[in-house]
């Protein structure tokens, strides 16, 4: 859900809205000095929804860095931490991720926490300008790449590699659905027909779930950098929703930006199957046969899906509407609420 268009994706400027510079070579300068050997320009990487990413140069090397948007930050959101341990334990797994640097939990510095990590070459595809000129080869290998790390993701150890205790996964759905719930009241601004019946049919038919796992909680062709010569995933991104439950959640999740965000979203020339790609019934279908799946459970998921996505591009429009998101496009996030609750609602009758 970005505007399409070409060029660059940095905005180039010295001082970027959330990052100051002066602060951040002070504190490099006693905790990582050998990121900070020389005078430090930062570049805003557009595109994301919610937490904002920086390219830092030193003049010397370059390395990303990731803070909580400039306002309005619910609570258990944009959990620096949470990205930073998830990255930490991911190091060395079939998931390819970006090395963490460094995790800063005091405020004082940047007016919110942060980490740093490794710039990763790759392309993050958004738009159709992109992915227009591929062949039907390059966008099917892609997107199998997508599934494939995710079912990779699913298949991780999370108690081998550190993150036994990172998650509750008892009780997973329900709280879910209880904490899409409470977000959506701190960022109702208007009237949302629907919201509330979607909400009390999923509280009502939780299914049990199968067994956790890792879980991404927004995995989508955007959150992953994507080598376009070997048509690998390079790196997955955006962690801050991360934990371990339900692995069901994130295959509804990304089949519903797939299938459906992409016909809606037609203000930023998504890409889905409508544009060459495979659809979600292929997508799915790679994914069982690397892990088992009961496709009579997936509706329950897909309501959800559609609710917490609603919940997201809510958010997004109520921060947009007090003036506190960086970015281009999010004047029409409202936009999506309505049908994705629509959706949902059907997806559950």
């Amino acid at each position: 859900m970005t505007p399409a268009g070409g060029g660059n994706p940095l905005i180039a400027m010295s001082m970027p809205p959330g990052l100051d510079a002066e602060r951040l070579a002070g504190y490099l300068r006693a905790h990582r000095p050998d990121l900070a050997k020389g005078d430090l320009r930062g570049t805003l990487i557009t595109g994301g929804r919610s937490n904002l990413t920086y390219v830092v140069n030193d003049g010397t090397s370059e390395y990303v860095l990731r803070r909580p948007p400039l306002g309005h930050v619910l609570a258990t959101a944009h959990d620096m931490a949470r990205e930073f341990t998830v990255l930490s334990a991911l190091a060395g797994t079939a998931v390819p991720v970006p090395t963490p640097y460094l995790l800063c939990t005091d405020p004082e510095v940047l007016g919110a926490p942060f980490y740093l990590m490794s710039r990763v070459p790759g392309v993050v595809l958004r738009n159709r300008h992109q992915t227009d000129p591929m062949s039907e080869a390059q966008r099917h290998d892609i997107a199998h790449a997508m599934i494939d790390t995710l079912a990779a993701l699913h298949d991780v150890d999370h108690r081998a590699v550190g993150l036994g205790g990172f998650g509750r996964p008892e009780g997973f759905l329900a709280r879910q659905v209880r904490r899409w719930s409470a977000q959506l009241e701190q960022s109702r601004s208007r009237d949302l027909p629907g919201a509330d019946r979607l909400r009390d049919r999923l509280a009502a038919t939780v299914p049990c779930g199968g067994p956790p796992t890792l879980v991404h909680g927004d995995y989508r062709l955007d959150n992953l950098l994507v080598d376009p010569t070997s048509r690998r995933v390079a790196a997955v991104l955006d962690w801050e929703m991360a934990t371990v439950g339900d692995p069901l959640t994130d295959v509804a999740l990304l089949l519903v930006q797939w299938d459906v965000v992409s016909t809606l979203d037609t203000a930023w020339d998504p890409i889905g199957p409508h544009v060459g790609f495979p659809t979600g019934r292929q997508l799915l279908d790679r994914y069982t046969r690397l892990r088992p799946v009961d496709p009579s459970a997936l509706p329950w998921y897909t309501g959800l899906a559609c609710y917490k996505l609603a919940v997201v591009v809510e958010g997004i429009h109520f921060r947009f509407g007090m003036g506190r998101t960086v970015g281009a496009g999010f004047d029409r996030m409202g936009e999506l609420t309505l049908p994705l609750i629509a959706h949902g609602l059907a997806a559950t009758a």
